[in-house]
């Protein structure tokens, strides 16, 4: 998943330092610090020098830097190799590649974006005991 970099109207700069809500009507990309609440229907993207403190409900999620905070993508998350994660995840598809640090749950619906749990209960022949 490559985000087109005309389609992010919204930057936080490296060495900006931004506190408190933004919602957007677009896609953001953080190469500074942001704590704080992100609304958007579209894409985050927090570059190698970002360093992100919120929950991040988007379609599509990027990190190559710090996150610290629950990631909710209506279509992909993408760990770069740089990626600090600590939260949960939870996506139709994750892109994970290697050298990236998290700790967290991880919920994959996959394209049916169903209950990871039913549907691996109802593949298995009826409700598994855990």
């Amino acid at each position: 998943m490559a985000i087109p970099k005309d389609s992010i109207n919204s930057v936080i700069g490296p060495g900006s330092i931004f506190e408190g809500k933004f919602y957007i009507s677009g896609s953001l990309r953080i190469d500074g610090k942001f704590e704080g609440d992100i609304k958007t229907e579209e894409s985050v993207v927090v570059g190698e020098t970002g360093k992100v403190k919120t929950n991040i409900a988007a379609k599509e999620v990027v990190i190559s830097g710090t996150l610290i905070g629950n990631i909710k993508a209506e279509n992909e998350v993408r760990l770069e190799s740089t990626a600090k994660v600590l939260g949960d995840i939870s996506t139709p598809f994750l892109d994970l590649q290697r050298g990236v640090i998290a700790k967290g749950n991880i919920n994959l619906t996959g394209p049916q974006k169903k209950d990871p749990k039913k549907t691996a209960e109802d593949s298995f022949g009826g409700i598994v005991e855990s």
